[in-house]
């Protein structure tokens, strides 16, 4: 299990890296965007996380994802998982995270996370702590709507739940 330190809000984004990049949007994100601008000529890696719409949850058929966020607080979490990557792995070059709101279809990008660093080893430890740390903490909120006719609300507090789980069934 990823042990994943509380974030603490911070009243401004002034004292972000100006190699990052952070934003929330309505318009479909971009692999190559988010790829160009974790792109740095001392990197040895650049790894992108992409997340995006399933046709199913836990067996049950998905129609789609409507996103919602409290858009200042997200870019600050965004900001503060950016600073603690750049504590733990003090080398990274660049921290890129993008994700989308409002409606998605089956197969649309929902989030996208790089991180570009010197070596591969820190670079996917720091994207995986980077969709860890957003999913346990960003203020974005997701409605899944199913085949039935039914929707359900998915909580931050849910990855929590399944993670715990998850350790248990694998510790045994």
């Amino acid at each position: 299990m990823v042990m994943i330190p509380p974030i603490k809000p911070v009243s401004a984004l002034s004292g972000t890296h100006p190699n990052d990049n952070f934003r929330i949007s309505f318009a479909p994100l971009s692999l190559q965007e988010v790829y160009d601008l974790a792109d740095d000529a001392a990197n040895g890696a650049i790894i992108v996380m992409s997340g995006t719409v399933r046709q199913q949850t836990e067996g049950k058929a998905v129609l789609c994802l409507d996103y919602q966020a409290y858009e200042p607080m997200a870019l600050q979490i965004f900001y503060q998982i950016a600073t603690h990557i750049r504590q733990q792995w003090p080398q990274t070059n660049r921290v890129v995270i993008h994700h989308r709101i409002g409606k998605l279809k089956i197969g649309e990008i929902s989030v996208l996370i790089a991180v570009g660093c010197p070596h591969r080893a820190e670079a996917f430890a720091a994207c995986r702590y980077g969709i860890d740390t957003l999913k346990h903490n960003a203020p974005i909120w997701k409605k899944e709507f199913w085949a039935d006719g039914s929707s359900t609300w998915v909580s931050i507090g849910a990855c929590e739940e399944k993670e715990n789980l998850n350790s248990v069934e694998n510790s045994e």
